[in-house]
């Protein structure tokens, strides 16, 4: 009889599916911000959105916004414990705003390792659910 009754219950999805360089969350726990990602979220199959994470190949990294400074340039506060002087890119400085205390994945310069460039930022939404999962490293993870 018990045998029977497990059988009948469906087995829970899990939540987390890992690609190489991307992650799929809930649409619950992925909330949209821009006006874009609102049409990726109304099209989620089965409740599901695709989040970005960094490319460990291409040297990209976690990093918080820690403060604006004016001409596209953020202080940034990275995973590996080194404060960077990020810059925004002219394809991200038109589509999002980045504001302090944010999550970013930025990717350091070869040439100068204290200045890096801003390749992704994260929906306060995206961020928390990252961080119940355990994605973030915890240096940096205030949510």
């Amino acid at each position: 009889m018990a045998e029977e009754a497990k059988e009948e219950q469906p087995e829970k999805k899990e939540n987390l599916r890992k690609d190489a360089d991307s992650v799929i969350l809930t649409s619950e726990e992925a909330g949209p911000s821009t006006k874009y990602q609102r049409n990726q979220h109304q099209q989620a199959e089965e409740g599901y959105v695709r989040v970005k994470l960094p490319n460990k190949k291409k040297g990209e990294i976690f990093a918080i916004a820690d403060q604006l400074l004016g001409g596209s340039r953020i202080k940034c506060v990275c995973a590996d414990g080194k404060g960077r002087l990020a810059r925004i890119p002219g394809k991200l400085r038109r589509r999002m705003w980045i504001r302090e205390g944010d999550l970013l994945i930025i990717s350091p310069w070869e040439f100068q390792d204290e200045k890096a460039d801003i390749k992704w930022r994260y929906t306060k939404t995206q961020a928390v659910s990252l961080s119940k999962k355990g994605l973030i490293p915890k240096e940096i993870d205030i949510y």
